[in-house]
């Protein structure tokens, strides 16, 4: 079995699919397919936040914009 190695590069890359996708999402109207699909991408973003190869690629300014953009995912979902 191989061991996984993270790449930070494609990981912040990914996670910007999920900003991306969340940010448009939540100026469009409510209804259950969004709403899971935005919970969806707020998790994976709050798993990532959690890893700290993935932290330690991020400057300040992706950080707040990843953390800001959890917010308001988690507002749109409530």
């Amino acid at each position: 079995m191989k061991n996984f190695e993270p790449n930070p590069q494609k990981s912040v890359s990914a996670a910007y699919d999920s900003v991306n996708l969340i940010n448009k999402t939540i100026l469009e109207t409510i209804d259950d397919k969004k709403k899971s699909l935005v919970e969806r991408n707020v998790g994976h973003l709050k798993v990532m936040m959690k890893k700290d190869f993935f932290i330690n690629e991020l400057t300040s300014e992706q950080k707040t914009e990843i953390e800001s953009c959890i917010l308001a995912g988690t507002t749109y979902i409530s």
